[in-house]
């Protein structure tokens, strides 16, 4: 009889390891959703604030129509793309670079640089470029323990045989370092 329930774990062992394995699959999958969903968050907040900012720099520079109309058709793209992870980023990439000119040319503009709600609005880009980044290494992280786990023997194993995809890294540079002093003559 005891050798009957020894034989028997020994066959259930496998199973269990994949049950094991294909459970904390699916919770790493699951955080990266959960993670992705914190990101989605603070891109849709900075796609929020980016309207005010052009109005409030049209006011002050009507001739920098050219950067502030493509200011907002990048805001525009990146707010409806819903595809994969690395296209979001390249199009989070040149939203960035165009909101860096945009604080760059701003410089030109004294009183600009002065007026309290472009300061505001200024400090809470600032605020949300840190919350972006925090959410992007915090989904980064998940997306590590995914593939660390997804390509590691044995459990590379589990994950080939329930066809768990691979999961990509988001990376985009700050939009915003910091916000610049203001110095009046």
């Amino acid at each position: 009889m005891e050798v009957l329930i020894l034989l028997a774990l020994l066959a259930l062992a496998p199973l269990l390891y994949v049950i094991v394995q294909y459970n904390g699959l699916v919770a790493l999958r699951n955080h990266i959703s959960e993670a992705w969903s914190n990101v989605d968050t603070e891109l849709r907040r900075r796609y929020d604030l980016i309207p005010n900012l052009v109005a409030t720099v049209q006011g002050y520079a009507a001739h920098e129509r050219e950067l502030l109309e493509r200011v907002t058709a990048l805001r525009d793209r990146c707010f409806a793309n819903r595809g994969a992870v690395g296209d979001q980023a390249r199009d989070e990439t040149q939203l960035v670079d165009a909101l860096k000119q945009l604080l760059l040319r701003v410089e030109n503009y004294p009183q600009l640089k002065a007026d309290q709600h472009f300061l505001e609005l200024q400090r809470e880009l600032v605020n949300t470029e840190d919350r972006i980044q925090a959410a992007r290494r915090f989904y980064n992280g998940n997306v590590r323990d995914y593939r660390n786990k997804r390509e590691s023997f044995p459990s590379n194993l589990v994950a080939a045989m329930f066809n768990f995809p691979p999961a990509e890294f988001f990376s985009v540079p700050p939009a915003v370092q910091g916000v610049p002093d203001v110095q009046f003559a």
